[in-house]
């Protein structure tokens, strides 16, 4: 487990130049805007085959696994588990064969158990669900480690990074402590079987509002939603902007949707009480009567 500097996004790079290998190929599933920035930053190390891409339905949708096409002789498989931006999340572990599994969980680590063993590679930010931005987390399984390209900075090779216990140079400090106080927390409160539970009972509230609603329309289709980050909108820019405002005058804030996609989004990190989505629901069903649907 290596603590590192340098945001989830560095590992974009990082990846590639140290799994992907000379002249080598990976394959990679987009299914959102940061899977799709990994991808286009790999393409600078090497071969990049798209395993899938939900673009065509403006990435409502995660792609079966039978739908997806890995390359063969491809170095690893690459997909987001989460993504924050249009309300999806993989609902199974992909089946790679022989080909190991790199995922990007930045925004559901700690939601629920994982099975460390079935992926080569896991990286995280931390801002989400860990600790203050500024740390990232890369679990690696150290088979993978040692065969990076000879452009790779050592300040991003996994293999020296291990060898110093993630101190080639300074760490983190202060956000490695607070991930230890998280921890600690979460620990305290059941462990992530507990927090898969809490997450799941949060979203299936919200989820049950945006059903029933006659107003709100969610953007994920069944199957495929997160429970992470619940995308919605009206129908109409015009109301959305209204009820984010109306949203930020009860309490609610930071409601508004990703300049991609507009609308409205509603996360529900570890940290989010029950209490918060419940005061959203409220006041949801408010602007509806509100504005007579």
């Amino acid at each position: 487990i290596l603590f590192l500097q340098g945001g989830a996004t560095l590992q974009f790079a990082a990846i590639p130049l140290n799994l992907m290998g000379e002249g080598g190929m990976a394959s990679y599933a987009v299914t959102g805007n940061f899977s799709n920035l990994a991808a286009k930053e790999a393409k600078k190390y090497g071969t990049v085959s798209i395993a899938c891409d939900s673009s065509d339905r403006d990435h409502s949708y995660i792609p079966a696994q039978d739908s997806l096409k890995i390359a063969d002789g491809a170095r690893y498989f690459y997909y987001c588990a989460n993504n924050t931006i249009y309300g999806t999340e993989w609902q199974y572990v992909p089946e790679t064969g022989r080909v190991p599994l790199v995922c990007d969980m930045s925004s559901d680590i700690l939601s629920r158990p994982v099975n460390v063993a079935d992926y080569g590679l896991i990286y995280a930010g931390a801002q989400k669900n860990m600790a203050p931005a500024g740390l990232t987390v890369v679990i690696v399984d150290k088979a993978l480690a040692g065969n990076e390209l000879d452009i790779c900075p050592s300040v991003m090779s996994y293999d020296t990074l291990i060898k110093k216990d993630s101190m080639l140079n300074t760490p983190p400090c202060w956000c490695i402590y607070m991930l230890g106080l998280m921890l600690d927390w979460l620990e305290s409160v059941g462990g992530v079987a507990e927090m898969e539970k809490f997450k799941a009972a949060r979203a299936a509230k919200l989820y049950d509002c945006l059903d029933n609603s006659k107003l709100f329309i969610p953007h994920a289709e069944h199957g495929s939603r997160s429970d992470m980050n619940i995308t919605f909108r009206t129908g109409s820019d015009e109301l959305d902007a209204e009820f984010v405002k109306g949203a930020a005058a009860n309490g609610l804030l930071n409601v508004k949707g990703h300049r991609l996609t507009g609308g409205m989004r509603a996360s529900l990190y570890n940290a989010m009480p029950m209490e918060g989505v419940d005061a959203l629901i409220e006041f949801m069903k408010r602007f509806e009567v509100e504005h007579n649907v």
